[in-house]
């Protein structure tokens, strides 16, 4: 026994350390592990009367990158003091990073623990022993790095050849002499085909997957098990459906390197997430035309396209798909004033009124919105250029519209015709193994008999519903070819038949239109729209404005005449709030802010606000819907129902309320009125806001 380990050492006990980086490791390398497990015996050998054997890391990296419990329980008997020696089979099996093993080196330091690996016995406390110690994990370190910096060299010149091989999703497989080609399943090649068309149909991938569920169009998923990458059939998700779209092999190029890791400092450690998408100009590889696709290069990067205009929540200055709603211009209208999108507002009490709308700089208090306009006129007016534009092409979208019609439910019939084929196909094999097995071992026949059945449950369901499918196509009325060429000769009735729905309004008018600019001529009142085609041309259109408004023009007020009246009668933050709800512009037309009314106050001479003062006679709508236990809303309700007097200074300035006015009966009537209306458990949620405190507030 080496001088080194003292009794005190073998009074304490021994730990040996068992690790391995990878569960294929674990599986495949089990010499690694018998090696690692017979440390025991070696310590025990040395006169260790306790050992004990840490391996929970077994699979776990020793880079730093993931929670090891097997050695933080390993650092913590250390510095318990009952240990008086760590046994790993080498350096790295312990660490892989320097502040992990110097953290614990220098533990072993503080309280005499030694270490034992194949080469010797050391002890931290031995300035020898710590330089070799120190050189030993700084190897490790060294050796991780070197290892993994010629693998990635290896795996991306291989990848850049177009050579190194990864899993293909359904549709492609590797063949014997390591090329990418179709899968000979026509089933999976067909269903793929299918999504891809019924993309380019109906431009979103939601409403492909609602289509195929609808239909009860099963999609193919790859599965990696024990025996291999197999393909399943599964009902459709919208994952799947986006990650078939978005996978360039499909447009017969090369990729590798789409994805990255981030690495984040989580509790003092490195934590890497994997899967972060890269754009396309940063992916490692992009071989194009390598094998063939079942769509063009062209044709993936316009679907790309429509997926990110799909993505409404997202890039506020691009156009958006259409998505429904009674806005014929959604996600095209732009702002001609700021240049942002404009949004819709759908109104409630006007029925079917809407509105386009710029939010523009809300960051002011009291601003109002950019410009806004009345959906009804505006639609109107593109409508009207967009049947002008494609009615010399009305008879040829006719003739195609009656050919898709025609073919309505091939892409079903086809899809559900394979799905059949290998029912049947399955079947026939069930039946095979049934009738070879020995009539006599019933468990293994009552098995395959159950197998035989269930397989021709699923040939006869799929039999029905093709038999349904037939009845369904055999039963649609047939197309009247004249009606239809009648109807493309008036394209203002095919518009606006009852039957057209807006979604097919909104996809038609963007593929004509690239979008749409609104600005307001405040001279003439009117909106000038100005079109601009997909061609490249561009359309003004003017339509005239409802002359309406909640503030007439007559009722204008300059800046220093509001500032008169009202200065000093307000927080400056309520007079800025008001000056923009009165559309009274600044000097240099910009919006009021705090600091621009307190400026021209000061100018014009007139004193801040003073909120000690006495204002005895009149109260604010604040404080009378305070007074009164209901809300703002509802103060000006009652006054704009006469029941509550108030004043004006001026129109549309801050209403006052008199005190005395609260405690009439009409007043009394009328708040009981509102409270009455409340829902009964109005008051419990009440008491449970002003119960509820958040930190910070």
């Amino acid at each position: 026994m080496s001088q080194k380990i003292s009794a005190e050492h073998l009074c304490r006990g021994a730990v040996v350390y068992v690790r391995q980086s990878t569960m294929s490791q674990v599986v495949e390398h089990t010499e690694s592990q018998n090696r690692q497990y017979a440390l025991a015996e070696s310590a025990r050998a040395m006169g260790f009367a306790s050992v004990t054997t840490i391996d929970d890391d077994l699979g776990r990296s020793g880079s730093g990158s993931v929670e090891r419990p097997g050695f933080q329980k390993l650092v913590a008997s250390v510095c318990a003091g009952s240990v008086g020696a760590v046994f790993c089979l080498e350096a790295s099996r312990l660490a892989r990073n320097g502040r992990d093993w110097h953290h614990l080196i220098d533990l072993c330091a503080l309280v005499g623990t030694v270490v034992v690996d194949h080469d010797g016995i050391y002890d931290p406390r031995l300035v020898n022993d710590r330089l070799l110690l120190g050189l030993k994990g700084t190897m490790s370190e060294y050796e991780l790095s070197l290892l993994r910096q010629r693998g990635i060299a290896a795996r991306d010149s291989k990848a850049r050849r177009g050579e190194l091989r990864f899993a293909l999703p359904p549709g492609y497989c590797w063949n014997e002499l390591g090329q990418i080609e179709m899968d000979a399943d026509e089933r999976v090649a067909e269903a793929i085909r299918v999504l891809f068309r019924k993309f380019r149909e109906l431009g979103s991938a939601r409403q492909v997957l609602l289509w195929a569920i609808q239909s009860d169009v099963k999609l193919p998923v790859t599965r990696h098990g024990p025996a291999g990458i197999r393909i399943e059939w599964s009902r459709p998700a919208y994952h799947t459906v986006v990650q078939i779209l978005e996978h360039p092999v499909y447009a017969g190029a090369y990729v590798f390197g789409r994805t990255t890791h981030r690495t984040a400092v989580i509790d003092g450690r490195a934590r890497k997430t994997e899967g972060h998408s890269k754009p396309m100009r940063d992916w490692s590889v992009l071989l194009r035309d390598h094998h063939p696709g079942y769509i063009t290069w062209d044709q993936f990067e316009e679907h790309q396209r429509m997926i990110a205009e799909n993505t409404h929540m997202k890039k506020r200055a691009s156009r958006r798909s259409a998505r429904g709603g009674r806005a014929l211009l959604t996600g095209l209208a732009r702002c001609g004033r700021c240049g942002r999108m404009m949004r819709v507002n759908y109104g409630t009490r006007a029925g079917h009124a809407h509105r386009y709308y710029c939010r523009g700089d809300e960051a002011h208090v009291g601003a109002f919105r950019c410009i806004g306009i009345g959906g009804i006129r505006i639609d109107k007016a593109v409508a009207a250029a967009i049947l002008e534009a494609v009615s010399e092409h009305a008879v040829e979208a006719a003739v195609r519209a009656a050919q898709q019609t025609s073919r309505a439910g091939d892409d079903v019939r086809r899809a559900l015709a394979c799905e059949l084929e290998e029912a049947r196909y399955d079947a026939s094999l069930a039946a095979r193994r049934y009738e070879v097995v020995d009539p006599t071992k019933r468990l293994v026949a009552r098995e395959l008999e159950g197998r035989w059945n269930t397989a021709l449950e699923r040939v006869a369901h799929l039999e029905e519903r093709a038999a349904l499918l037939d009845r369904e196509v055999a039963s649609r009325p047939a197309i009247d070819q004249t009606q239809l060429m009648t109807l493309a000769r008036d394209l203002p009735a095919a518009w606006n038949a009852p039957g057209t729905d807006m979604r097919t309004k909104q996809r038609l008018t963007r593929i004509l239109i690239q979008e749409v600019v609104i600005d307001l001529d405040d001279i003439t009142n009117e909106a000038v729209a100005t079109v601009h085609w997909t061609g490249g041309r561009h359309t003004e259109l003017r339509v005239a404005r409802v002359n309406v408004g909640r503030y007439p023009s007559s009722q204008h007020f300059s800046a220093v005449e509001v500032m008169r009246k009202l200065g000093g009668q307000w927080p400056d933050r309520e007079l800025a709030v008001t000056m923009n709800r009165m559309r009274c512009k600044s000097p240099d037309s910009r919006t009021w802010t705090t600091v621009r009314v307190t400026e021209m106050r000061e100018r014009l001479g007139i004193a801040p606000f003073d909120p000690t003062a006495s204002h005895a006679e009149t109260i604010s709508v604040e404080e009378a819907s305070r007074r009164l236990g209901i809300y703002g809303s509802s103060i000006h309700r009652l006054i704009r129902e006469g029941i509550l007097p108030a004043t004006q200074l001026m129109p549309s300035a801050p209403w006052q309320v008199p005190v005395a006015a609260l405690d009439s009966d009409a007043v009394r009537a009328g708040v009981q009125a509102i409270k009455d209306r409340r829902p009964p458990h109005f008051k419990a949620r009440q008491e449970a806001d002003k119960s509820l405190k958040l930190p910070g507030f």
